[in-house]
């Protein structure tokens, strides 16, 4: 008994519930951190372009040595200036690439949160579908603690020569192909319960009996991977305008002030220091380029409007997808309840067949005939449930919701 319990204590210890795999993935999977690295990159864009409005200060300086000086020029020369530069004026080119920028920025914060939602949507998924393999495996492991009975029992009659081989060779044959199925069964768990791993990015270990809570219909809103296309689609636009901003005028100033000094030098050329201030206003537009800057924003048009196209096709899709898991709802809760029947029949069917089999007054292909079908039923049941729950995850996904909101 105490060893019992050292086994059974340890899974309910490391169970993993659906929540705490949904947090910890939304956290730290691969795709989520790379995806979240990328936000950060576009913020620090951002912050770049508004520094672009603030005036620009350089330095530098330089030396020479002639190895014969003449008459107009030192032998040594040597320089240091500082420059001071702003636009005051570029056509409206910071102002959309700023705009264009914070518009990125935002399709990177929708794309974050889509990868979110939807690796939780599959997360789901995965851990539905392992109790689903699992509670058929559980059913194929009744059947085979039966079969094996019979196999036995079945053995003992043939020894006893009241039972023929052929009685013997048809429960081998069916306890054989239980076994397979099982050893079937326990390897699509382990591609999903690997595939779940991944998924989430740790090792799991056992799974606990999370649900939904009582279903409640949402408004839909607009999920976040159509708000990225249309994030997308206005930076698009505001590179357009940041192109176009060449054919208006440029104007800047500049301010140089510069410091010079000279040695070996003779009376035309004397040594000393100069200083120089230089105060400049250039203005400068552009007249004719045989149409490139105008053939460039007319690409980005283009692609924006290709993805407003997307934009309207994935809208629908998603309004699609919202009324099938609606209806999936529906469709699961009738079969929970035609699955429920049908193992309440099964069940009942196979004790009463199990009982007239050992009495010898039916024969083993009806035997396993109603063993097969509670097999199946207990199945079906088990998986009709865990279907209601995908269900409920695809519903509250195709609604633009946060899943792991709904859980218990």
């Amino acid at each position: 008994m105490n060893k019992l319990i050292l086994l059974i204590i340890p899974a309910f210890m490391y169970a993993e519930s659906l929540k705490s795999l949904l947090d910890y993935a939304t956290q730290n999977s691969d795709l989520v951190v790379s995806k979240t690295l990328t936000q950060k990159a576009k913020s620090s864009e951002v912050e770049s372009r508004r520094s672009a409005y603030f005036p620009t200060i350089d330095v530098g300086a330089f030396y020479q040595s002639l190895d014969e000086k003449t008459p107009m020029q030192a032998g040594d020369v040597y320089s240091g200036f500082a420059k001071a530069s702003f636009d005051i004026y570029d056509g409206g080119k910071k102002s959309a690439l700023l705009d264009q920028s914070k518009n990125e920025y935002k399709a990177s914060n929708f794309d974050s949160e889509s990868t979110k939602k939807s690796l939780s949507l599959q997360i789901v998924q995965d851990f539905f579908n392992i109790k689903s393999l699992k509670a058929t495996l559980a059913s194929r492991e009744e059947a085979r603690k039966s079969l094996q009975e019979q196999l036995t029992r079945m053995k003992r009659f043939f020894a006893a020569k009241v039972a023929t081989n052929d009685d013997v060779d048809r429960l081998q044959a069916a306890y054989d192909t239980n076994i397979y199925e099982m050893e079937s069964m326990k390897f699509q768990i382990l591609s999903a319960k690997k595939s779940l791993e991944l998924k989430v990015g740790k090792n799991i270990e056992t799974l606990d009996d999370s649900k939904f809570k009582e279903f409640s219909k949402q408004t839909k809103e607009l999920i976040d991977s159509v708000k990225s296309l249309m994030a997308k689609k206005d930076a698009l636009v505001d590179g357009a305008e940041s192109v176009d901003s060449i054919y208006y005028p440029q104007l800047k100033i500049e301010d140089t002030f510069s410091v010079y000094g000279y040695e070996r030098s003779d009376a035309l050329h004397p040594e000393g220091v100069d200083n120089q201030n230089k105060l400049l206003l250039s203005l400068n537009m552009r007249l004719f380029d045989y149409g490139t800057v105008a053939k460039s924003k007319q690409a980005l048009m283009i692609n924006s409007q290709a993805l407003n196209t997307q934009v309207s096709y994935f809208k629908k899709e998603q309004a699609m997808r919202y009324e099938l898991a609606l209806s999936a709802i529906d469709t699961s809760h009738i079969k929970i309840k035609s699955a429920k029947s049908a193992l309440v029949a099964a069940t009942s069917a196979f004790k009463t067949i199990s009982k007239k089999y050992d009495a010898g007054i039916v024969d083993n292909v009806v035997y396993l005939d109603a063993l097969s079908s509670q097999t199946e039923a207990k199945a079906l049941y088990e998986t009709s449930v865990n279907d209601l729950e995908i269900a409920y995850a695809a519903y509250y996904y195709y609604a633009g919701k946060n899943i792991e909101e709904f859980l218990q």
